[in-house]
């Protein structure tokens, strides 16, 4: 009897210590186009999060979570750094991320040089820039990395969809390991050519990507399968830049996308410390 009761009281104990120690998600949320936030709980990042224009084809942010990003509210109350692919309306506004970043001191903003040349011409206070991080990268120039607090931060230059039409437009890809070792990548609006991919060939096998968040044409255009399939080093790939209006095609892929601002996904589960 005991012995029995000590073991009823062990195993008690075992499973009171498991849920003394919850595990956090490392959870994505769609915010509109290709916004996306990324939290493990601890450290959160935003990729394309401020945009003035859909064009009335693809979903904007929802003013109500625009006006929680811009005000710093919960979920967005402890972002660490964002993250812009390129200088495009539908990806980028320059007044807002001006604005965001005079009232949160703490967060860091990556952005091609073409976008912080423009953030130069919009204001003079230079003290935001001390927090801003031009990305200087041609194409076929050696990917760059970067450390934030306990951010790892790969990027390189892939052209704009549409190449060599738009090949003026810095449009940069985007690796970033967070502090509990989930990995994202954002792809920006890069051309679904392989060849682009391929001469950085070293740069997609040097780290296992968890989640991968390329447009949606990589599912349905040119070399897009081959690349998110063999090239990337991805576990997972979900479409993102999904027209208001569903292409059937997509459907016919069988592939993941975000379409609903608010939609979330799940990339690991870690335990809390």
């Amino acid at each position: 009897m005991v012995r029995t009761a000590l073991t009823i009281l062990l195993t008690c104990m075992g499973l009171c210590h498991v849920h003394a120690h919850p595990v956090d998600p490392t959870e994505s949320t769609y915010l509109g186009n290709e916004g996306i936030m990324v939290s493990d709980g601890h450290s959160t990042i935003l990729f394309d999060p401020l945009y003035p224009n859909g064009f009335g084809t693809y979903q904007m942010v929802p003013e109500a979570t625009r006006q929680a990003i811009m005000a710093g509210a919960a979920p967005f109350d402890a972002v660490d750094a964002i993250f812009i692919s390129h200088m495009h309306p539908d990806h980028f506004s320059v007044d807002e991320v001006i604005l965001y970043l005079e009232q949160h001191e703490q967060v860091r903003l990556y952005a091609p040089s073409q976008a912080v040349d423009w953030m130069r011409q919009e204001t003079g206070n230079e003290a935001i820039f001390e927090r801003v991080i031009a990305v200087p990268l041609e194409r076929l120039d050696a990917p760059l990395t970067y450390q934030e607090g306990e951010l790892v931060i790969d990027v390189v230059r892939i052209p704009h969809a549409g190449w060599p039409n738009r090949a003026e437009v810095s449009n940069l890809v985007w690796r970033v390991t967070l502090p509990d070792g989930v990995t994202v990548m954002h792809l920006g609006d890069a051309d679904p050519n392989d060849a682009h991919f391929a001469a950085h060939s070293d740069h997609w096998t040097a780290t296992r990507t968890d989640a991968a968040y390329p447009p949606y044409w990589f599912f349905v255009m040119g070399d897009g399968p081959q690349i998110v399939d063999s090239r990337l080093n991805a576990a997972t790939a979900t479409g993102i830049h999904v027209p208001i209006e569903l292409p059937p095609e997509l459907f016919v892929s069988g592939r993941d996308f975000l379409h609903k601002p608010g939609e979330t996904r799940t990339l690991k589960v870690t335990a809390d410390e």
